[in-house]
């Protein structure tokens, strides 16, 4: 099925993994002392260790240095340590951000194991809705948007020593706006910065010329050869393909576990499920291991997550099936086999259609070598390429940074997603001409300040307003849930709007377990609400709330209600963050009981920009754009057999075709009376559209 590679693909950097098998995050806590020890061993077999010196004395001596190591090398959990241990943040802290909260706050427990300190102590974490530092927090590893949100308050960084920009290749979009922030941050602290660029790919040259006069560095790792395959022909399926290959390496490979990359939960599932079934249909070998499937991916529960981690039981090989988040962010012990199947799920945005497409598109070179490397990192290991040597040769040799490519107005899961807004908050006046390393399309970035005017953030000149644009770039979530919250306030239901934008900013909510299907769907049926999908969560969100938080009777509640318990627990804590900030603010926090008028109402003064109306054929057309859409196939409103006039929806998202996400019924002239700037434009660009 595999042919050898031929254009010596097998010399892939050597390096060693991080050892994360035993962590666990939140468990108990270990004797520190003891544990600490323990872990200044490790420490020292990474490769990193042995640079260690010579890195203090490049950050010294140069106010940006760029390292370049693979993931694996030591460099997230040792440089931030060397620097804090040399003195370089004497006087305040040094920050180290991650594109990914998993690896924010399972790196910061790792650090703080081996600096033998409880977590939240001298070594703390920060993302979204979740902050465990305090006043002693000398080392703190944080997602890039959380930074972020810390520039809103403090543009020039004044408690940070050392800012340390980890996975840097990964270009998210926070992370790009921080480049431009920091090199400014640079400029007026000349002497009391430190910016370290850290990346997991040979392109430091980009970097180097962008923060001009940096030094470039390249930390020395340790792997073992990796003989990566390819296969003769094209896959027709490569879902199919996996499978078989995970069979075939399973059968007739020598031991070591087995790292499947895929696209999403779905794929990773139906994989699961497939895979289970037809090795307990082998027949029977004595020489043979079991073999466990795993998932891997980011909704996963932290408790799921952490089997990945744990070696395998005696006589039993690991399959893992794993997201993209497996190529930087994580190491994952045991692995000798990689399977990488050549796609990644990725979302882009059209600014012509306005719409979110979460599309599955081929993988970068650069990630098919990260992929291809994780089978290296104990022992000599092999790559099964689910694609022909031809194939990888015209992939791309990089992935596109997301600035370039997603819906700068709404980026999901960033604290303060609005690029535009935040860049507005901080004072930076031509945002089309701002500094970034790679400018995203003008298009795009005209089309979020467009938003953002029709959301009342900004007025004619562009100049942020005042209070809702200030109000709307403290709020850590999107810019039109901003304004739901805002308008819940004067309109009397901010305890229900506060509800209703925490559940939809957590994870899936809903539990459909595989032979439990009809089981799960009959028990959700007591919440669903025939007005739509937001009113729908806040019945799940009330009836929880509802329960006593006793011992584990709301662990129970979701088990019988086939409720994700994670999901849930962190909604309450974005609920109660949410409520301190229109605290903060000053909004009332009221609330409207049964009324869900008033409710819609609010969500409507946010959500106008996707509304959408029913045409005479049955679908829906988007006002805004006159794109055509259909309401998404889990939502409430989809079973029902008189189809609302007008809803607006959450999101727009495109997979097989274009879905609006997350709806809810409104009245069409409630979107006039509440937005009349608005529409009253949208109606003047129909109107010349037509006479054209």
């Amino acid at each position: 099925m595999f042919l050898p590679s031929g254009s010596g693909q097998q010399a892939l950097h050597p390096l060693k993994p991080a050892p994360w098998a035993d962590l666990k995050v939140g468990g108990p806590r270990r004797l520190l002392l003891l544990c600490s020890q323990r872990l200044d061993k490790e420490r020292q077999q990474l490769p990193v260790w042995s640079a260690r010196e010579r890195l203090v004395e490049l950050v010294r001596d140069n106010q940006v240095l760029v390292v370049i190591g693979e993931t694996g090398s030591g460099k997230t959990t040792q440089i931030p340590r060397f620097l804090y241990d040399a003195g370089l943040a004497k006087g305040g802290a040094v920050a180290c951000t991650q594109p990914r909260r998993v690896a924010a706050v399972t790196v910061a427990q790792r650090v703080a194991d081996e600096m033998g300190t409880d977590l939240g102590a001298k070594v703390g974490y920060s993302i979204r809705f979740d902050d465990r530092t305090s006043g002693a927090t000398r080392i703190k590893y944080l997602t890039d948007g959380m930074l972020l949100r810390e520039a809103l308050v403090d543009p020039l960084l004044q408690r940070y020593k050392v800012v340390v920009l980890d996975e840097a290749h990964e270009r998210t979009v926070a992370t790009d706006v921080l480049f431009g922030l920091l090199k400014a941050v640079c400029r007026q602290r000349p002497a009391d910065f430190r910016l370290v660029v850290m990346s997991a790919t040979l392109d430091a040259a980009a970097f180097t010329r962008y923060f001009e006069g940096a030094q470039a560095a390249y930390v020395e790792g340790r792997q073992f050869p990796v003989q990566v395959m390819y296969t003769a022909v094209s896959e027709d399926s490569y879902q199919d393909a996996a499978i078989t290959a995970a069979l075939q390496v399973h059968c007739e490979e020598g031991p070591g576990d087995i790292l499947v990359f895929l696209t999403g939960q779905d794929e990773i599932e139906s994989c699961e499920r497939l895979i289970s079934e037809a090795a307990a249909a082998l027949p029977p070998d004595p020489d043979r291991p079991q073999l466990a499937v795993l998932p891997m991916y980011a909704a996963l529960p932290p408790e799921a997550q952490l089997r990945v981690f744990q070696p395998a039981p005696p006589n039993t090989r690991k399959v893992i099936l794993s997201t993209n988040i497996a190529e930087t962010s994580i190491t994952i012990s045991g692995v000798r086999y990689v399977i990488d199947t050549g796609f990644v799920k990725s979302r882009s945005y059209s600014p012509r259609l306005g719409a979110d497409c979460l599309q599955v598109t081929p993988v970068s070179q650069a990630q098919a070598r990260q992929r291809s490397g994780r089978a290296g990192r104990e022992a000599p290991g092999k790559a099964f390429r689910l694609y022909t040597e031809a194939s990888f040769q015209q992939l791309p040799p990089t992935t596109l940074p997301e600035i370039q490519r997603t819906n700068l107005a709404s980026v999901p899961h960033l604290p303060a997603p609005a690029c535009p807004l935040q860049l507005k908050a901080l004072g930076v006046a031509d945002v089309v001409g701002f500094d970034f390393m790679d400018p995203p399309p003008r298009a795009a970035l005209l089309r979020s300040l467009e938003l953002l005017l029709a959301l009342g953030a900004l007025d004619a000149r562009g100049d942020l307003t005042q209070p809702v644009g200030a109000q709307l770039a403290r709020l850590p979530v999107e810019p039109m849930y901003g304004k739901v919250l805002l308008a819940s306030g004067e309109m009397g239901c901010s305890v229900e709007a506060v509800a209703v934008v925490a559940m939809v900013s957590t994870d899936v909510v809903f539990h459909l377990p595989r032979g439990k299907r009809e089981e799960a769907v009959e028990a959700h049926q007591q919440f669903r609400c025939r007005e739509g999908d937001h009113l729908t969560l806040l019945a799940v969100f009330r009836a929880y709330s509802d329960v006593s938080r006793k011992g584990h009777e709301r662990s129970h509640w979701c088990r019988a209600h086939f409720v994700n318990p994670r999901a849930m627990r962190k909604a309450m804590d974005i609920h109660s963050q949410l409520k301190e900030h229109l605290q903060a603010l000053g909004i009332p926090l009221v609330s409207c009981g049964e009324d869900t008028r008033v409710l819609r109402r609010a969500l409507v003064a946010g959500l106008f920009p996707h509304a959408a109306r029913r045409q005479l054929d049955g679908s829906y057309k988007v006002i805004a754009s006159g794109q055509a859409v259909a309401i998404h196939p889990s939502s409430v409103l989809r079973a029902q057999n008189a189809k609302p006039e007008c809803i607006v929806f959450n999101e727009l998202v495109r997979t097989t075709r274009q879905y609006a996400r997350d709806a809810v019924v409104v009245e069409p002239s409630w979107l006039p009376e509440l937005a009349p700037a608005y529409f009253a434009r949208q109606h003047a660009n129909q109107q010349h559209n037509g006479g054209a």
